[in-house]
């Protein structure tokens, strides 16, 4: 493996055709994504194996899950966004006090997060919708994912980093090596050990450590920014620079999380089946997200070096490139999932009508607006990547968050378990709505600099 030099990286991010350079990059990360959806599924799916309220207490620990995301595509895509418009400015220097900033400072929050949680573990699985069924499940996966947590966050801010960059093959080799170890652990561990739920958690935790091992390497030797603890500067400059490019992140990741809390909570009225089935139909959900965030992964660094390097037109052209075809591809899933909707459920719940029942309905229904998440998705990137952190968080918070939220909240005591199953599909279709003129407006804005470019 040879590093290329910044000027190299440089000249391959904006002068490689835009269509190639995206697929480029995006194959790697749209591989590593569905690797590790398919080792979170794998959780899941072995989990299922023991019980439904095992395979609901997975669903209560997604939102754990998702803060510990949240503190790594913050840090990650805060650093990494910057970094790329950094390097595409020929600021080397300012890329590397970025890189170590965000990494040692993911590292450290994470493990001051998770330290209360351990202490506090049953009054927070109970926060997060746990029944009494599903508590003692609950706390034995959570544990071992807290211990886990520093290495889990830390490795979304190499990922993130290395992607950026325009490196993501070998991001892919880290995420995709703990995700195929995870995928062997999971039986092993659940059943020949005999260690239940906790050997699911201890699978998924040994693996997230290997990750980041790996990926630290492939970031010291083929890495164009290297990190370095004494270019760690948490200054207040550094944090408004991380803040303005991972806030975005954040605000998606963490209102995720929340609304994983709430949807738990309302459904718990319908049973631990109606939990199961939810959480069931969510990690089908991240199998299409992976896929759709993998090719926007592969737009962000082109979009990054080009943007900062003044080079609107191909931003732009990638823009275009990816919401084309993701709109495709998406509609192909949206009709294949709505034909096998029920055997697709039951694969990860043999057995249990009840949960089938509720699952497939909720996946059919999410089948209608599917489509939307490819313009939602890619606009979200091209203003995080641009630096319009407003815009892009107000579109975070508004797909999980202040959309879902008082949806899940509202409806199921009016209409009942339809709430919770077409909460997602009506938030995804008011939230391409708000999206539209948001992002049609910067890109109006390339067109005229664009322009006077050409005028003068």
């Amino acid at each position: 493996m040879r590093k290329l030099s910044a000027e190299e990286k440089f000249k391959q991010m904006t002068e490689t055709p835009v269509r190639r350079l995206i697929v480029t990059l995006a194959v790697p990360t749209v591989i590593s994504n569905l690797i590790s959806t398919l080792y979170n599924a794998a959780d899941t799916f072995f989990v299922g194996r023991i019980s439904t309220s095992a395979s609901a207490a997975v669903g209560v620990a997604l939102s754990m899950q998702a803060v510990i995301q949240a503190i790594g595509f913050f840090f990650g895509q805060g650093s990494g966004n910057n970094m790329s418009r950094q390097l595409g400015a020929h600021h080397e220097k300012t890329a590397e006090t970025l890189a170590s900033t965000g990494f040692f400072s993911a590292f450290i929050l994470s493990a001051l997060i998770a330290i209360p949680c351990i202490i506090f573990l049953r009054p927070i699985s109970i926060f997060l919708g746990s029944s009494e069924t599903i508590l003692p499940y609950a706390m034995d996966y959570m544990f071992w994912i807290l211990l886990a947590a520093p290495f889990m966050a830390s490795s979304l801010v190499l990922n993130n980093q290395l992607r950026f960059e325009g490196n993501s093959f070998y991001s892919m080799i880290g995420l995709t090596t703990g995700g195929i170890l995870n995928l062997f652990l999971d039986p092993l561990l659940i059943f020949v050990f005999d260690l239940g739920i906790a050997g699911a958690a201890i699978a998924t935790a040994v693996s997230q450590v290997i990750s980041f091992a790996i990926l630290l390497y492939m970031s010291e030797r083929v890495g164009t920014v290297r990190l370095r603890f004494r270019s760690f500067r948490p200054s207040a400059k550094m944090y408004r620079m991380i803040t303005n490019g991972g806030l975005p992140s954040l605000c998606r990741q963490s209102v995720t999380s929340v609304a994983m809390i709430c949807l738990n909570n309302a459904a718990l009225p319908f049973g631990d089946a109606a939990i199961a089935a939810m959480a069931i139909v969510n990690k089908i959900g991240n199998f299409t997200n992976s896929v759709l965030l993998g090719v926007g992964q592969g737009f962000q660094p082109v979009c990054g070096y080009n943007a900062g390097a003044g080079r609107y037109e191909r931003v732009k052209e990638g823009f275009w490139f990816c919401v084309k075809s993701m709109s495709v591809l998406l509609l192909v899933l949206a009709v294949a999932e709505y034909i096998w909707a029920s055997p697709i459920v039951g694969f990860f719940r043999e057995g249990d009508p009840d949960v089938i029942a509720v699952g497939s309905i909720a996946l059919r229904l999410r089948c209608f607006t599917l489509v939307f998440s490819a313009w939602i998705t890619i606009s979200n990137m091209l203003l995080q990547t641009t630096g319009k952190m407003w815009r892009a968080s107000i579109l975070g918070f508004a797909r999980q968050g202040i959309i879902l939220i008082p949806i899940v909240w509202i409806l199921p005591p009016l209409i009942g378990i339809w709430g919770i199953q077409i909460a997602q599909p009506l938030a995804d279709l008011i939230t391409f709505m708000m999206s539209v003129p948001m992002t049609m407006s910067v890109i109006r804005k390339m067109n005229e600099d664009v322009a006077k470019e050409a005028r003068s």
